[in-house]
């Protein structure tokens, strides 16, 4: 190949996150509603006959299917299909920031959902519904705790061909989970994240012009 050709097919490329191409991905949406003229935040608590996490709060969401139009549309059709409403009544889609976590592409979004009276939760996916006030989550502090990640070579990992060999100084990693506390419900994981996240950016302070 020539020199100008490869610095062209190199030039014209767009990067993406590397290994991309292999991940799993998939959108979540976080809902909010409007109770007695006050901002929710709605949840769900995943059926019991759910393979993973059997029980465990989290917002509506799935794997981004070939045939959905972008990451924002799965956000909706996932909504939609869990809690039995219309995708016309999610409006005011917002992107958060997408999250990068053990091989997978986590693509967050906040929406309203116009008609919560309307909500009908698929029970084959949803054990129940509950809703949090902003304003309670805005004057809570969560919980933060710390899980440690350890590097386990496998049993004929080549140590003969690294420096430092099995005393290599490997890099662990150190990862923060927080915790929020609402009557009997624990939120935590991936969808604390999102929440806490979620909340640093409505109600951070404005930046000062210099």
């Amino acid at each position: 190949m020539e020199i100008e050709k490869l610095a062209k097919k190199l030039k014209d490329r767009t990067p993406v996150i590397l290994g991309s191409e292999r991940f799993s991905k998939f959108a979540i949406l976080l809902p909010l509603v409007e109770i007695n003229e006050e901002i929710h935040v709605l949840f769900e608590v995943r059926s019991l006959k759910m393979r993973r996490q059997p029980g465990e709060v989290c917002f509506p969401g799935g794997r981004i299917d070939p045939g959905d139009r972008d990451e924002e549309h799965t956000a909706i059709r996932e909504t939609s299909e869990e809690l039995g409403i219309s995708e016309d009544s999610i409006t005011d889609i917002s992107p958060l920031d997408y999250m990068i976590s053990f091989g997978q592409i986590i693509y967050p979004y906040a929406g309203i959902i116009k008609t919560p009276s309307q909500i009908v939760p698929n029970p084959a996916e949803v054990e129940e519904v509950f809703t949090v006030p902003l304003s309670f989550l805005k004057e809570v502090k969560p919980e933060t705790y710390h899980v440690n990640f350890k590097v386990e070579p496998e049993e004929n990992f080549p140590f003969d061909l690294i420096v430092g060999g099995e005393n290599y100084n490997w890099q662990t990693r150190k990862m923060k989970e927080v915790f929020y506390y609402f009557e009997d419900k624990v939120i935590w994981g991936l969808t604390a994240r999102i929440l806490k996240h979620f909340l640093e950016i409505i109600y951070e302070p404005p930046r000062e012009n210099n």
